[in-house]
């Protein structure tokens, strides 16, 4: 269970990272994408990468 913990956390940390890279107008890709340069897609990414932060705490601490 604590491996399963980390890897979700892991994943779910890439992603919001992404989104907030996206939202930010950092990452522009793919172009076709309309998350680009969105504040609104920065705050769920920061909240989201925050969640995997979490998630990595919890399975570390098991």
């Amino acid at each position: 269970m604590k491996t399963i913990f980390l890897v979700i956390g892991v994943v779910v940390l890439l992603m919001g990272l992404l989104w907030a890279g996206q939202g930010m107008g950092w990452i522009m890709w793919p172009e076709s994408s309309f998350m680009l340069a969105d504040r609104k897609w920065a705050y769920i990414g920061a909240a989201t990468a925050i969640l995997g932060l979490v998630l990595i705490g919890f399975a570390r601490r098991r």
